[in-house]
């Protein structure tokens, strides 16, 4: 999967199709700008959602240079009053990826609980949703936390990483988000091999657009 980006954005794996990423609020924010940049540069149209923690990590207006769309921040802030975000957009996206996905929201996910707008666009998805998760090692290792994991790994979330290594809190363990490269490999590979791609967890159907290179 090594190559399918590159910094010069020539490489077009994902021309034509539409990634939905969610931030949530974790120091890791920071590095999804790069996630985004590379998925930009791999010829993806990118949607930013985040919720109201991840503003306070990093702003709104660095996803919309980076994506060159309006980022949602909002479940009643709609650009279209017609076009309810959390239904809407990922109907019309091919994959949406939740990073840094927080213990909370993957509580919240598991739970079925949706009091934002990350969480609600998770729950009403209409395509396979992916976690990139990111916190405190202690917290990704508790009970809790590994059944919430293994809970929705059961109905056919996929996860990539978390990764073991130095934490923000100073710690090291596991809890640390993956590289950005190492995450827009995985979205390629999954949107570019065949077979590759999960099934939306709630059993919606597919986008209206057809899937290009994927069977």
């Amino acid at each position: 999967m090594a190559g399918a980006t590159d910094e010069t954005g020539t490489a077009q794996a994902l021309k034509g199709r539409e990634v939905v990423v969610a931030v949530c609020g974790g120091i890791a924010a920071y590095k999804v700008a790069d996630v985004v940049s590379k998925l930009v540069q791999a010829g993806a149209g990118v949607t930013v959602c985040m919720t109201a923690e991840a503003q306070r990590f990093i702003t709104p207006l660095t996803f919309e240079a980076l994506s060159g769309r309006k980022v949602r921040t909002g479940t009643f802030d709609l650009v279209d009053t017609s076009d309810p975000q959390h239904i809407g957009l990922t109907e019309r996206a091919d994959l949406m990826l939740v990073a840094p996905a927080t213990n909370n929201v993957i509580a919240k996910v598991a739970t079925g609980l949706c009091d934002d707008l990350v969480s609600l666009m998770v729950c009403a998805a209409a395509c396979p949703v992916v976690f990139a998760p990111a916190m405190n090692n202690r917290m990704w290792d508790h009970p809790v936390a590994q059944e919430n994991v293994a809970k929705l790994r059961a109905l056919g979330y996929r996860f990539i990483g978390p990764d073991a290594g130095w934490l923000a809190c100073r710690n090291v363990g596991a809890g640390r988000l993956s590289e950005p490269q190492k995450i827009v490999d995985e979205v390629v590979h999954m949107l570019t091999a065949p077979g590759a791609l999960p099934a939306p967890v709630s059993g919606s159907v597919a986008p209206a657009h057809p899937r290009v290179g994927n069977s």
